[in-house]
């Protein structure tokens, strides 16, 4: 009799795992999954609103988020989430386990604001002011980072609700300094890894960037080099001074600065393959000189190079160092070139993009998902795509009906985010969330 009842209950349990694993009970419980998620995202639909509004009235300067951090760390831990603050100065990490065993996917927000005076007529707007490289200056959120948090903020609230049926556990990294870190400071992306962020090492990573250039409801991105890598670079000409009606009795910095920086433009055009990924040298400042009849003993030349591959990038900073030093060197002067490395190109691995292409368009609706062009900004998101495969994409916020080719673009102080947009913003996470970790099974 034993033995039956023993045969008999493995029989009843085999029909259970049977039926718990077969693909029609998988796909009616990714269903209920998919139909509480977005019970969940609905209801932090005001939510999301109220957050942000508040960000936006109440910006803080890069490495300066001190109350940005209390405020997302409250949320946080009123959830019952692993919180860790101060990394990389100000920033905030949580860590939710989901109740299923699985990977480690981390989603970023930004946390810092802009040295700009807002101008747009808002009942949140800022009147914030901050001390910016000893200036008394006015402060944004013009970059719109007040929505990625606020996003990030509903987003770990969302998945919360579902946690018990998360097939995997969620990182959500909220990153002070991603406009860069004060003189003299380091911060941002480069820092949080650098304090360990990725100790575990998540499996991939998301983030996400509103802008105007795309109307609400519109989602953009594209595979492989997104954005373009940013590195600065001042280049010192030492000359000889001497009057301006006896120039041969000295060095005039000012024509060497002026060859070197026409020599430099060849770099791109003439030096480098231009079929492997576009490049940019541009000056920004000249600087040398005070009177029209006197050379002076020096010229500063300020700029900035920007690519789309790693190894072209490593090759344009050493052929701008040589170039210049070179030319001022024909020219009986001397070139003192310093390149502050910036940030690495954007990238958007491939395979991750192509898997999850599907899920942005299934939220946006495929109408709404832009191939956007090649931006020439930078971001330091790209440091952890260095480290993890990473997906990168674009959120619209000018509202519909508006051409989003004439809105102020991010960084002006007219810039202006439609919350509208907000929710495809927290659909569209969680969502890449879910269904990574069901592709993963």
């Amino acid at each position: 009799m034993l033995n039956k009842i023993i045969y008999s209950s493995l029989l009843l349990n085999g029909i259970l795992i049977s039926t718990l694993s077969s693909p029609s009970f998988a796909a009616a419980y990714d269903q209920q999954l998919n139909n509480n998620l977005k019970k969940a995202n609905h209801s932090v639909s005001e939510k999301v609103i109220t957050w942000r509004r508040h960000l936006h009235q109440y910006p803080e300067l890069s490495n300066r988020e001190f109350e940005t951090a209390k405020y997302i760390t409250k949320h946080l831990k009123a959830m019952g989430l692993e919180v860790q603050t101060g990394v990389a100065h100000t920033g905030v990490v949580a860590k939710l386990k989901g109740g299923k065993k699985g990977p480690l996917v981390a989603l970023r927000a930004d946390m810092d604001a802009l040295p700009v005076t807002e101008q747009v007529d808002l009942p949140f707007a800022s009147t914030q002011t901050s001390t910016y490289r000893g200036n008394e200056v006015g402060v944004m959120h013009a970059c719109g980072h007040d929505n990625h948090v606020a996003i990030l903020m509903a987003v770990a609230e969302s998945l919360a609700k579902v946690q018990d049926d998360l097939a995997g556990d969620v990182l959500f990294v909220f990153q002070p300094a991603e406009e860069g870190a004060p003189d003299g400071e380091e911060g941002g992306a480069e820092l949080m890894l650098k304090e360990g962020l990725f100790k575990e090492k998540p499996v991939a990573v998301f983030g996400l960037h509103v802008t105007s250039s795309l109307n609400t409801g519109q989602i953009g991105f594209r595979e492989g080099p997104l954005m373009a890598s940013e590195d600065s670079f001042t280049i010192n000409v030492q000359g000889r001074q001497t009057h301006g009606s006896r120039p041969w009795n000295g060095v005039d910095p000012i024509v060497a600065a002026s060859q070197i920086i026409m020599a430099t433009q060849t770099i791109s055009s003439r030096q480098v393959d231009v079929t492997k990924a576009p490049s940019v040298i541009s000056f920004g400042a000249i600087n040398g000189g005070v009177r029209s009849n006197i050379i002076p003993d020096s010229v500063e030349l300020i700029g900035t190079i920007r690519t789309f591959d790693q190894t072209m990038r490593a090759d344009i900073k050493t052929r701008l160092a040589k170039t210049a030093e070179l030319v001022a060197e024909s020219a009986g002067a001397k070139a003192d070139v310093h390149i502050d490395h910036g940030y690495p190109v954007t990238v958007n691995d491939v395979k991750l993009t192509q898997k999850m292409t599907p899920t942005l368009a299934k939220v946006a609706g495929a109408e709404n998902i832009i191939t956007t062009d090649l931006i020439t900004g930078a971001e330091d998101f790209s440091y952890y795509a260095l480290e993890t495969p990473g997906l990168f994409f674009f959120l619209g916020v000018t509202p519909q009906g508006q051409d989003a080719k004439m809105a102020a673009s991010n960084h002006s102080p007219h810039f202006f985010a439609d919350e509208k947009a907000l929710q495809l913003g927290v659909d569209s996470m969680t969502q890449l969330v879910v269904d990574f970790f069901a592709n993963e099974k």
